[in-house]
């Protein structure tokens, strides 16, 4: 064989797909809400204030935490979900949601509400390539806790060991390593080799 016809095969092989399903987190790694979050966070603020709940300095994260602490999560919930719906519909599609389908199970993890979730997959026709969503409101806990990445694994019928969490953020990455599963930032993610 001459040396050209030896680079020629290499470039033409197949990269073979490396996990047996791909999890996504959805806002800023398949899409973007179109959400202005200090929006939410006054908004959630005034909530917890007409409850007679003090928010103090905290972020919106720890007035969530804050609401389940004093019986007001429903109500924050709400204010939250409103913001991501409008969110939802008004989203960005990013390059990675141009790569599905994929040939292996697809499911979605995200801190947003699943309500949101499945709105901005169907807004940009990608509701059919992702079976399984979970979203803050949909299991007991949120990520970093690796509870709605399991769910998922056991929903979609793969091993959390065989699957590969793309995310955007540290708490993703933490997610991921507290399931057992690998980790990508949507950034450096190579979707090639899962494509259907």
């Amino acid at each position: 064989m001459r040396r050209g016809e030896a680079v020629l095969r290499a470039s033409t092989v197949s990269v073979s797909v490396t996990h047996d399903a791909v999890i996504y987190d959805l806002d800023g790694t398949l899409v973007r809400l179109a959400v202005d979050w200090d929006t939410v966070t006054s908004d959630v603020a005034t909530v917890l204030r007409d409850r007679n709940v003090d928010p103090e300095n905290r972020d919106l994260w720890e007035m969530l935490t804050l609401s389940s602490d004093t019986g007001h999560r429903d109500a924050v919930e709400a204010a939250i979900t409103d913001h991501e719906r409008t969110g939802a519909h008004d989203s960005d599609r990013l390059p990675l949601a141009d790569g599905l389908p994929h040939s292996v199970p697809v499911g979605v993890c995200s801190l947003n509400a699943e309500e949101a979730c499945h709105l901005a997959l169907e807004v940009h026709n990608l509701d059919t390539y992702v079976g399984s969503v979970v979203g803050r409101d949909t299991v007991g806990s949120s990520k970093p806790d690796p509870e709605g990445l399991l769910t998922i694994a056991e929903e979609i019928g793969v091993d959390p060991e065989a699957t590969v969490f793309v995310g955007d953020s540290k708490s993703d990455a933490t997610a991921a390593q507290r399931a057992g599963m690998a980790f990508e930032w949507a950034s450096e993610f190579d979707q090639a080799r899962y494509r259907a």
